[in-house]
Order: C-alpha cells, then structure tokens, then sequence
C-alpha cells in the first residue's frame, strides 16, 4: 500500500515491477526514523485540532493512538508490513485501522515530502548530538592521558625519519584539540539540521491555516526553514553537511588509529595493550595484532568518502523534490552507527592502552636532542647557521 497509489494500478504487473524497484530498501531503513516519524505526526495533529482544521476530538483521537504506536516502537513491537511501501504509509494504514476516519485525517496539510524530511532532521540532530556527547568523552581521556603523560618523552617524526624530542602528552593532547576543532563542523551540522520544514508540504506550502510556530516549538527546533520551496532543497543539503562534519571526526580517528598500529608494531614499541585487546594468528603463537585500530581505520576511510558519495548523488538536481533523495538513506542512516561505534572502540583502547617510559634511552635517537644543541649555541651567542653546521659535523663525525 503506498500514500499516493491508484486503485487501477493495484493489479498491474508492471506496476508491482515499479514498486521493488523504487520502494528498495526503505521497509528496514525507515526503522530508524519510525519514532521520529510518530513525534512529527504528534505535532502535526496537535496543530491540526488547535487551529480547527480537523475536529478537536479527532486530533486527540489520533494523539492518543499515535502514542500508543510510539510505545510500540520503542518497545520493538513495531513493523512494516510486507507489501507497505515504508513507515509513511505503515503508520496511516494503522490510524485507519484504528480509529476509521479520524486516521484518515492525519495526512490534511501535509505532504509525504515535508513529512519525511521533518523525520530526517529529527533524526539527524539527535544522532549529532549523541556524537558530540561521545565526542566529548573521548576529548576528555585523551586531555587526562596528556596530563598523566606530559613527561613522558617520545620521538617525533618527520618524512618517517626521526626528527625532535615529542611527548605522549603532546601526542594524546594533539587528537583532544583535533576533535575539538570537529566539533565546530558538528555544531554547523546541528545547526541546519535544527530547522523545522514541516508545513511545507510537497515544497509549496498549503492553503490550509496551518501553524508552523506551533510544530516548531512542539518538536523542539530552534527555528524554522522559513520559505517553501527552501525547506525542501535541504533534502539532501542537510545530509550533506551532516557527513561532512561525521567525514572530520573520521579523519581525526583516521589519524590515530594508523599512529596505534604503528607505534604498537615491534620495530617501534612506544605503546601497548592487554591481550584481550588484541588479536592473534592461527598460525604465529606471538601475534598481538591491532585488529581494532585496524577496523576503526578501515571504517573511518569509508566515512571520509561519504561527502562526496552524497555530493555525487544529489548533484545536477534542481529544486523540488526527486526520488534520488531516497537513496540517501542508504548512506547517511549506517554512517552515524558507524562512527558511533568507531568512537566507542577508541575510547576502549585508551582506556587500557600502556606507554613505553624508556623510549629515548635507545641508539636509534641519539641524534633527537641535536636541535636543542643548535639553540643552546646561538643562545651563547654563536650564529644559527655557524651552530647549524657545527652541529652537523659532530654528527658526521660521530662525535656529537
């Protein structure tokens, strides 16, 4: 059963043909924003009964029966019916189930289009928010690991080559100020996602005397997508925007994970973690392999792409709205559990991981300090090219 579907075209074929292919793999999708579907239809027939557009006892008729589904999902009792095109038309088959022609009315002065992009934002922002609350558990171990481990040298690295003295504190604070700064593109994400575009119906507002204040305030946006034909175009933009902040957070994981799996390999061994944290070989007894860090790497490169898979699926559109849009469901609705679960196992690692106290005694660094030696003659008063190159002969000469 589908919203717009005409009595003639239920026993055609080609028609049934049309529905696999267009309908895909909303049924599983849509799943997750079934309950944000529901609050949005809350409001609406909350607005609908305040204004006089539909009867008061029918408003309240639907709002009860509508939290009753809500009930239903959160409790996972909630389906969508093989042969439902998606959680649209599963909810309006249910109300008129229910409640006969009062369920009928809970699509007046609204569009499927506005419908499904208010569940969309609805969803967008609170997945925004659940990332920045785990965001800012991580911000704060990597900031008590940098405190714990200010003192605690470590080479740095330049070209792969050994360069200046570092710390781990430096280090685990480097990725606290990293994510600090993704935060910024969260926020911006959170901030266009945070619009209400119910009421715009099919992108063209309604003639009906509908109150976009109230189903603003009711569903907790901070503001509205004021003009029509605008709140739709922010299908597909807000997708958009919201995989460019999740792409940052990934980089900033990215990051860390390769220097992980690097600095715990035995050629290194600045770092290490508990057996159980690590993975082993069917073959080689010694194997403590980085398995996780690898899978955050691997998962993270995934999310790095999503800007431009989206940007690729919704370029050369015009205004209104186009079925590519369902699509994006497909890639922006895994991506939040994705980089969820990326931070998640991040914070794991860190909460266990162990730092070699003794790095810098070993032959391979002997020339680490040789930058320090430079400074220390020109703070004598020796010019910084002659230092330089006194400095660089000691080294050739082996005698520094």
């Amino acid at each position: 059963m589908k919203l717009w579907e005409k009595e003639t075209l239920k026993d055609l074929g080609e028609a049934k043909m049309v529905e696999e292919f267009t309908v895909g793999n909303d049924r599983v999708l849509d799943m997750h924003i079934a309950s944000y579907d529901v609050m949005a239809s809350i409001a609406h027939a909350k607005m609908l009964g305040t204004t006089g557009i539909i009867p008061l006892t029918d408003s309240k008729l639907l709002i009860t029966e509508l939290e009753n589904i809500l009930s239903e999902i959160r409790s996972g009792k909630f389906r969508i019916e093989e042969g439902v095109e998606d959680v649209h038309s599963q909810l309006e088959i249910i109300l008129t189930q229910r409640l006969g022609e009062a369920g009928k009315k809970i699509h007046t002065a609204r569009s499927r289009n506005d419908q499904s992009l208010t569940a969309i934002k609805l969803f967008i922002k609170d997945e925004l928010k659940t990332v920045l609350s785990e965001m800012n558990s991580l911000c704060k171990l990597l900031l008590k690991l940098s405190t714990r481990h200010k003192c605690v040298l470590l080479p740095g690295y330049t070209h792969f080559q050994v360069a200046m003295p570092s710390s781990f504190g430096l280090w685990f604070g480097a990725y606290a100020e990293s994510l600090d700064d993704d935060k910024h593109l969260l926020g911006a994400a959170l901030a266009v996602a945070d619009k209400n575009p119910l009421g715009s119906a099919a992108g063209y507002g309604t003639s009906f005397p509908i109150d976009r204040e109230m189903t603003t305030k009711e569903l907790g946006f901070a503001g509205m997508n004021e003009n029509v034909v605008y709140a739709q175009m922010t299908r597909g933009k807000t997708e958009k925007i919201a995989a460019v902040a999740v792409a940052g957070i990934a980089s900033t994981l990215n990051k860390l994970a390769y220097d992980a799996i690097l600095f715990m390999s035995q050629d290194l061994g600045f770092i290490s973690f508990p057996d159980q944290l690590t993975t082993g070989s069917s073959i080689m007894p010694h194997k403590k392999n980085p398995d996780v860090w690898e899978i955050i790497r691997g998962k993270t490169n995934q999310l790095m792409a999503l800007p431009n898979t989206i940007t690729m699926m919704t370029t050369n559109l015009p205004s209104g709205y186009h079925r590519d849009f369902q699509l994006l469901k497909e890639e922006i609705f895994p991506a939040f559990g994705k980089l969820k679960s990326c931070i998640s196992m991040a914070t794991l690692m860190l909460k266990s991981i162990q730092v070699r106290e003794d790095i810098l005694s070993q032959e391979k660094y002997k020339h680490v300090f040789s930058v320090a030696e430079v400074n220390k003659l020109v703070m004598q008063g020796v010019s910084f090219r002659e230092a330089y190159r006194k400095v660089a002969k000691e080294i050739e000469e082996g005698s520094f």
